[in-house]
């Protein structure tokens, strides 16, 4: 199977992926070839577009073959039998990361702009190259991918050696190929016009993409990087708001996270597909967390959540709108420690994993209805929940999520997880409550 160009093969590879039509899909083209052929997988699933940004390491006097990959979010992956059989130094291959993350921030600020990535959190994303020869800038990307949060990650590529399912590593959930010849030797000889791909293409292919998905999916919703003022500090956030939406969930993380949380972002993803906003920001500064103290400091952390409270009902774009709470692990307490403040009127709180009884008397006093998820894996947190929903006199469920462990890690629990959550807010978060 040949193709003659990158064009038809994503069209090819388009249709090849029609099933996945009309699910919550994000396509990710690799830059710079992969993004050509992306952009009528778009097209054929009309879907968002975005790219994925990776750079090969190529091996420092044949940088055709790559010993590695490096991708945004921190994501490395070495190739180690290519490193043994090169004979590359560490001082080399250190010399070529250096040179290739230069050329990475570059390209993120020309290809996006101002604008932010597209969210993949709690999304089918679809990874999409023009082929794998190697795999690492494959296995990069799908890496990123999981990362930030995405619910599955389809790699989808027009041509592949026979064996690059074994070369990926497990780090995609489905791969989808056309051709896998035994005869295979480097991704160009499968197309007719394999011509390089510059930056102005990459460009226009965002933008022509982002104009066909605005057209058919209506207006924008807020998605964008915000500074909540709590007390004196100011705290990094995220603050999406779906169009018509019904209400908004502020989220308390866990020790030793932040607002990047895959998990959190994961159930966000699923909050959004409801109509319902949310807020996932730093409840501690970089500073503050280097105090073991403050990352258990209950109460510490429930102030930081009302601050956020009222900084976000003050925001236009959630003006009138219900709000509720979500926290993981230590986040959880101090949600319920928050919901207990007369100022604070949230409409619902779901708890993850949590330890509601580090809440302590203030359990007592929360008035608004609450959901208790546990992992039925995590006995001895299970018992704390129980143990905490014994002292609550508010509306309130605890939901044994089978065969989870803490970390709701297991294949399939934290989709429950999400599940959950949403059908307690949307049930709870109606204008009332406001």
């Amino acid at each position: 199977m040949h193709f003659r160009n990158r064009l038809e093969a994503g069209r090819r590879l388009g249709e090849r992926l029609e099933y996945l039509r009309g699910q919550d899909v994000v396509v990710l083209g690799l830059p710079r070839g992969g993004v050509p052929v992306a952009a009528e997988v778009a097209a054929a699933l009309d879907a968002p577009l975005d790219v994925c940004l990776v750079r090969k390491l190529g091996v420092p006097y044949q940088p055709e073959l790559g010993m590695g990959a490096i991708g945004e979010d921190g994501v490395r992956v070495i190739n180690q039998e290519v490193l043994r059989g090169t004979g590359v130094s560490d001082a080399d291959l250190a010399g070529v990361e250096e040179r290739e993350l230069r050329v990475l921030h570059d390209r993120a600020a020309r290809y996006r702009g101002a604008a932010p990535a597209v969210s993949v959190a709690g999304r089918t994303a679809v990874v999409v190259d023009d082929g794998v020869a190697t795999g690492s800038t494959a296995r990069a990307a799908c890496r990123i991918a999981r990362a930030r949060g995405a619910a599955r990650i389809v790699l989808a590529v027009p041509v592949a050696p026979r064996d690059f399912a074994r070369r990926l590593g497990g780090d995609a959930d489905e791969l989808v190929c056309l051709h896998t010849p035994w005869d295979f030797a480097a991704v160009g000889q499968f197309y007719a016009d394999f011509a390089q791909v510059d930056d102005e293409e990459v460009t226009a292919c965002l933008r022509r993409a982002a104009s066909r998905h605005r057209h058919t999916a209506g207006a924008a919703s807020t998605d964008r990087e915000v500074t909540v003022t709590a007390g004196t500090v100011r705290l990094g956030g995220r603050l999406t708001v779906p169009d018509g939406a019904t209400g908004v969930v502020a989220f308390a993380h866990g020790s030793g996270s932040s607002r990047h949380s895959p998990r959190n972002r994961f159930v966000a993803g699923g909050l959004h597909r409801a109509g319902l906003g949310t807020l996932l920001f730093d409840l501690l500064t970089d500073a503050e967390e280097a105090d073991r103290g403050n990352v258990f400091d209950i109460a510490l952390l429930a102030g930081r959540l009302l601050d956020a409270t009222r900084w976000l009902r003050e925001e236009p774009d959630v003006e009138g709108l219900a709000v509720g709470f979500f926290g993981a692990s230590t986040g959880a307490a101090a949600a319920l420690w928050a919901a207990a403040d007369p100022d604070a009127r949230p409409a619902a709180v779901v708890s993850r994993g949590g330890r509601p009884d580090l809440a302590g008397a203030r359990l007592a006093a929360v008035t608004a209805p609450t959901l208790l998820v546990v992992g039925g894996a995590d006995p001895l947190v299970l018992d704390l929940n129980r143990e905490a929903q014994a002292r609550l006199r508010c509306e309130n469920r605890l939901a044994v999520v089978p065969g989870a462990t803490h970390l709701f890690e297991e294949p399939g629990t934290l989709e429950q997880v999400t599940e959950l959550a949403r059908d307690w807010f949307t049930d709870h978060m109606a204008p009332a409550h406001v």
